[in-house]
């Protein structure tokens, strides 16, 4: 009785071998392996019994689950994803994920298991943006895994992505933004102008409501945006908190939004801009439609609608906008993001520190020609302090002790010693000491 145990129980199999087993969470756990000698089981026991008491117990049926059933599981429990990213979530997890690991039991994933489906994608020719992205949405479902109990550590851990290179952004000047608005069909010149100089997104131009404009006072509130999802607009508030705001507008843009709201806007719910057949404007449809053919038209190559974000940002900074004006306008969640992605255009940085710089080359260059000067003009006052000297024939010499009481420059302790400024450097005379300090010139 002595030798029972209090946890888990083993029995001897027909094998001949030795099956563990123990009860928790009102649910029954075979060990996963067999053991040839009970004191072995007995020890698997144990070891289950403290992770248990830690709270570091991992069910091991957890890992036999299928990546694709987990996906499922994982899929049915997000909450906190807008509808767009959701959509683009659930693409890369059936594009990607899925067809390299949705046959593997968790278990099987290992660190090189991931290593390797990174390299594969990269190889692939897909942009490193992808593959990132990829990366990350396998790496929040094995964390997930790893919160759940199902893994004891994620296979992602230490797994190296492709490193992203920022592109060049692409500013137009205000002759440009002045083309391309000539070139935009009449119902949608106000988008340019809004985007050129209010830095709107193009969720919240097309997201817009008439009551949201304030002409009186040129300022328009971001409290909605509408976001494409497979087809289906979806209407929401702003990403983030600081994409709530309010945006002050120049003249240039808010006098073309008035003569808008005028011609095309009736009630305070009415958007702003409608599709020409009414409706919200789907931004796919729109760029096909309206923006490309306006790009051709004012000659501009190449350019995102996203892009006039970017010249409205390089705008407040070329008129003198402080960091933290731009980022409230532009709605970034902090002025450090401004500065990493704008810093670069901020005038003056640049100046202020090669100015810094030249100062304190300079300076140094003027301490170091200064230096053996002073080193010049301390030697040769010294030398003059040290030149020997005679005493005068109506004054009596000193020996040897009392010249021993004398300070450096011949006089006693407490006298007054010799004025050097007196004495020519440039004479040649053979100048001694005398006493109490009384020079006498030979060969007068």
């Amino acid at each position: 009785m002595g030798n029972r145990r209090h946890f888990g129980s083993v029995r001897k199999l027909p094998s001949g071998s030795w099956q563990a087993s123990y009860w928790h969470l009102g649910q029954r756990h075979i060990a996963p392996m067999t053991f040839e000698f009970k004191a072995d089981a007995n020890a698997y026991l144990s070891s289950v019994q403290t992770e248990i008491r830690k709270g570091f117990w991992i069910d091991p049926l957890g890992a036999q689950m299928l990546f694709s059933e987990w996906a499922m599981e994982w899929t049915a429990t997000i909450v906190d994803l807008r509808p767009s990213s959701r959509a683009r979530d659930l693409g890369y997890l059936h594009r990607y994920l899925l067809p390299r690991f949705g046959h593997m039991p968790l278990g099987d994933i290992d660190y090189m298991a991931v290593r390797a489906w990174v390299s594969d994608l990269n190889a692939s020719g897909l942009a490193p943006s992808t593959v990132t992205k990829a990366g990350q949405m396998l790496r929040k479902l094995m964390r997930t895994a790893v919160q759940a109990g199902l893994l004891a550590s994620s296979p992602c851990e230490g797994v190296k992505l492709p490193r992203i290179e920022r592109t060049e952004m692409r500013f137009l000047t205000t002759v440009e933004v002045d083309a391309l608005t000539d070139a935009m069909d009449p119902r949608y010149r106000a988008v340019v102008l809004l985007a050129a100089y209010g830095g709107l997104r193009a969720g919240e131009l097309f997201g817009l409501r008439a009551k949201r404009v304030d002409v009186l006072h040129r300022r328009i509130t971001i409290a909605e945006t509408v976001v494409d999802v497979g087809g289906h607009l979806h209407f929401g508030p702003p990403k983030t908190r600081a994409g709530h705001r309010i945006v002050p507008l120049p003249q240039v843009a808010a006098d073309p939004l008035g003569a808008h709201l005028a011609t095309y806007a009736r009630g305070p719910e009415d958007l702003v801009f409608t599709a020409p057949e009414g409706g919200p404007v789907s931004l796919n449809l729109w760029r096909r439609r309206f923006w490309v053919p306006a790009l051709k038209a004012a000659s501009l190559g190449h350019l995102r609608p996203h892009d006039l974000r970017h010249t409205a940002v390089a705008l407040w900074i070329a008129a003198g906008a402080h960091p933290k004006e731009v980022a409230v306008r532009a709605g970034h969640s902090s002025v450090s993001f401004t500065l990493d992605r704008y810093g670069h255009l901020f005038p003056g940085s640049e100046s202020v520190l090669n100015d810094s710089l030249d100062a304190l080359a300079r300076d140094g260059r003027e301490t170091a020609e200064e230096t053996p000067r002073a080193r010049s003009r301390a030697i040769e006052a010294d030398s003059f302090a040290h030149v020997a000297r005679t005493p005068d024939d109506n004054e009596e010499e000193v020996d040897n002790s009392q010249g021993r009481e004398q300070d450096l420059f011949g006089g006693r302790c407490g006298t007054r010693t010799h004025d050097l400024s007196r004495v020519n450097p440039f004479q040649p005379l053979s100048v001694t000491w005398g006493y109490r300090g009384k020079p006498s010139s030979e060969g007068k």
